[in-house]
């Protein structure tokens, strides 16, 4: 593509946003950002040198001011918004800030999916890519920006990019060589508007693999499961409930690959040598150890290091012990499916915080788990009202609800004794009461130490 002059607006002046703004310039592109929020909400946007004919905040801009040849979408924004939808009625093209981040890079990219595991799987995925010696990228949705990771990567380069259903709406030519879809439950309905809509946003990340390409999919969701046999690539499946003669499943608490035609069966990892905890994990490190053989290492380099990993912080992230309560920080699990997971991580009597902004799910069948193991339920934030309604109507005993996060980690340490566990997992988004879910994971971990003071043991 040419770029010299390329007239680009960018919609959404975040850190993908900003990402895609440093790229385009760098290219020559003349490049147009636009946001809702005025330059004092806005960290870092000062810094990109645009003028005000560029820089076009605090308000929705009228198109035929910019008559931009390219729309750059950034995951938080709305495809429904005015100017995206004036854009697509002209025909101009419109890229999702991971479709510019890869345009024209060389390097292998293994792309991870999914409802829940994408921030765990994707993290593993890159710590066992480093263990080839290659130049190794994590970023996407998991925090970093990939548009500006990629800058300077070659063909013997490995990117990582943990991809969520918003950047896959729109990819135009984006190449997943290796492509991971975890699993497929009910999440951001408020967008997708159904569950179809979601999967179809999902399977995005294969629309352009070859012959060559692998596709990790996983044979216990069935939405998954059947996504395999419409893909041009080739298809791995794995399985924690289900031996698979073909791909990588449990057999006797041994995580093992199997391949029917040679008649073998090769020994990965035993279950209890891994750190990450709950049944939901196994599926994490299956997928994660298809892509690290697909990309080089052997068994037992890859056998090592899932022994070696200790998961990543928001997602079931140990706080520490205090006067023999455990706290844990799932603040990362911003859906009933996450959440349910979590819960059913622990064996040990529960107290659990929970609540936020709903992203249009029912909590119904999220509170009956609850109700089997969750000795009290603290609620918060917009959502809290909602929850403990369906709480209520599952025989949850136990329901709290505060006004305060704050409140709500006082209230969940008084509730709890020597051998429970704290857990934050709260089954909705942070975005009623903070930026994102890694504050929200902060402030918790900050408001237990502070409680505290020093750990017991």
């Amino acid at each position: 593509m040419e770029w010299l002059d390329k007239r680009v607006l960018v919609i959404g002046a975040g850190l993908s946003g900003q990402a895609a703004v440093r790229k385009l310039k760098g290219l020559g592109a003349e490049v147009f950002l636009t946001d809702s929020q005025p330059l004092e909400k806005l960290e870092g946007v000062e810094k990109l040198g645009l003028n005000s004919e560029h820089l076009l905040l605090d308000e929705v801009p009228e198109f035929s001011g910019i008559n931009p040849e390219l729309i750059i979408l950034s995951p938080g924004v709305s495809p429904k918004l005015s100017l995206v939808r004036e854009g697509i009625s002209r025909n101009v093209t419109v890229w999702s800030e991971v479709e510019l981040a890869m345009h024209d890079c060389p390097a292998l990219c293994v792309g991870v999916t999914g409802t829940n595991g994408k921030t765990t799987t994707t993290t593993l995925i890159g710590e066992l890519a480093k263990l080839t010696g290659r130049p190794t990228v994590v970023a996407g949705n998991i925090g970093v920006a990939l548009s500006s990771q990629t800058h300077g990567l070659e063909n013997n380069s490995i990117v990582v990019a943990e991809l969520s259903s918003f950047q896959l709406e729109f990819v135009d030519k984006l190449r997943v060589h290796i492509g991971v879809l975890l699993n497929l439950t009910p999440d951001h309905l408020d967008r997708h508007g159904t569950l179809e809509k979601y999967l179809e946003a999902k399977a995005q990340i294969f629309k352009n693999q070859a012959a060559t390409d692998l596709a990790i999919l996983n044979w216990d969701d069935p939405l998954v499961r059947n996504l395999g046999s419409e893909l041009k690539s080739r298809v791995i499946y794995f399985s924690p409930t289900t031996f698979l003669q073909d791909g990588i499943s449990l057999w006797h608490d041994q995580i093992v690959y199997a391949e029917k035609e040679k008649r073998t069966m090769i020994p990965i990892i035993s279950r209890k040598d891994l750190q990450l905890r709950g049944s939901h994990n196994l599926e994490n490190v299956m997928a994660a150890a298809a892509a690290a053989r697909a990309f080089g290492l052997s068994w037992t380099e890859i056998s090592e290091a899932l022994a070696q990993f200790k998961g990543v912080e928001h997602r079931q992230e140990v706080v520490g012990l205090y006067n023999g309560i455990l706290f844990i920080n799932d603040s990362k699990g911003t859906n009933t499916d996450a959440a349910t997971k979590a819960l059913l991580a622990f064996d040990e009597p529960l107290v659990l915080l929970a609540g936020g902004k709903n992203k249009g799910l029912d909590f119904h069948e999220f509170m009956k788990v609850a109700q089997e193991k969750v000795k009290s339920l603290v609620l918060v934030g917009q959502a809290a009202e909602e929850m403990a309604q369906a709480a209520q109507d599952e025989g949850v005993q136990r329901i709290i609800k505060v006004t305060t996060f704050e409140e709500g980690v006082e209230k969940a340490i008084s509730e709890a004794m020597p051998g429970d566990v704290v857990l934050l997992s709260p089954a909705c988004t942070s975005w009623d009461m903070f930026k994102n879910y890694e504050q929200r994971g902060e402030l918790f971990k900050e408001l237990v130490r502070r409680h505290y003071r020093e750990p017991i043991q």
